[in-house]
């Protein structure tokens, strides 16, 4: 699969703004699919030079705006992923003040280039495991201002790092402006749900997605679906919040938008439910003396499809 469209790494830039001209214009629901690529540069540069203050490429670049006729505030995109394919190679740093070991590792910059071919990714001369590609960066654009696509996680995406958003997984946006203009970066080779490190095997790619437009969804946080979950994402501070919230999120599909009793829903989530941490990138801005320090937390609500 190529991608009908195709939106080179020339279209990327850090943050997801209402203000930048749509590169693309896409009516959802035709089944034509777009091919994004996206840029490892600045891990490039990190290896050559190490130095975080020295750095030319934007971090987390996400290639686009595409603009989705018909979308409008209220209403979500569902972005179905076909296909993510990969480069030669891929990168595992550890970056001072990010990651959740920075304490344990050394106060500059540690690179590793990995390489990746039909035997899988190659982690250490000992363990080579199979590729797993996901997208990181995946969001619309907020109605004022600009969203990080670095951190935090927001209602309309971002830089979730959820291992989840693979090809055959669907992602389901809210849409706050006309058009939505989504973009989509962060690829990963291969990554462990929570990304201790922060930069787990971040490698130079190609997505390719198509479009449906969900009128009137009203959501307040990205979903995901996958062949057997519906996947709620939680935003709040502190975790217990984010975790509640993505708790009546559950609950409140279950209800309301299926008709469940609501001591059943209850009991079911209870039994059957289960919650974790999601990516590293935290739900509100951090202190911009600590970039890379989260606030709040990302969590994970798994709603088994098996007993809807």
């Amino acid at each position: 699969m190529t991608g009908e469209h195709w939106l080179g790494k020339e279209h990327g830039r850090p943050g997801y703004d209402a203000s930048v001209p749509p590169v693309l214009r896409v009516r959802p629901g035709t089944g034509e699919t777009i091919a994004f690529e996206t840029d490892d540069a600045v891990y490039a540069e990190l290896h050559d030079h190490g130095d975080l203050g020295a750095l030319k490429a934007p971090i987390n670049p996400v290639t686009g705006p595409v603009y989705v006729e018909g979308a409008k505030p209220g209403d979500a995109l569902a972005v179905h992923v076909h296909e993510i394919r990969l480069g030669e190679y891929g990168w595992s740093q550890s970056l001072p003040g990010a990651g959740a070991l920075q304490h344990r590792m050394p106060d500059h910059v540690v690179s590793r280039r990995i390489p990746l071919d039909a035997e899988g990714v190659h982690l250490t001369e000992r363990h080579v495991v199979p590729a797993r590609p996901m997208i990181g960066c995946i969001g619309t654009a907020p109605a004022s201002g600009r969203n990080s696509t670095v951190m935090p996680t927001t209602a309309l995406g971002g830089n979730m790092d959820l291992t989840d958003v693979a090809p055959g997984a669907t992602v389901y946006l809210p849409v706050e402006v006309e058009g939505a203009l989504l973009s989509i970066g962060d690829i990963h080779a291969v990554m462990a749900r929570g990304e201790s490190s922060f930069v787990a095997i971040e490698a130079a790619g190609v997505a390719v997605v198509s479009i449906d437009l969900v009128p009137d969804a009203g959501l307040r946080a990205p979903r995901v679906e996958t062949d057997e979950e519906w996947i709620f994402v939680g935003l709040g501070e502190p975790v217990q919040e984010s975790v509640r919230r993505g708790y009546e999120d559950v609950f409140d599909h279950l209800v309301d938008e299926r008709g469940w009793d609501r001591m059943d829903a209850y009991a079911v989530m209870s039994a059957l439910v289960h919650s974790e941490l999601g990516g590293p990138t935290g739900s509100e801005l951090p202190d911009p003396l600590h970039p890379f320090r989260a606030v709040g937390a990302v969590t994970l609500h798994r709603l088994p499809k098996s007993v809807l």
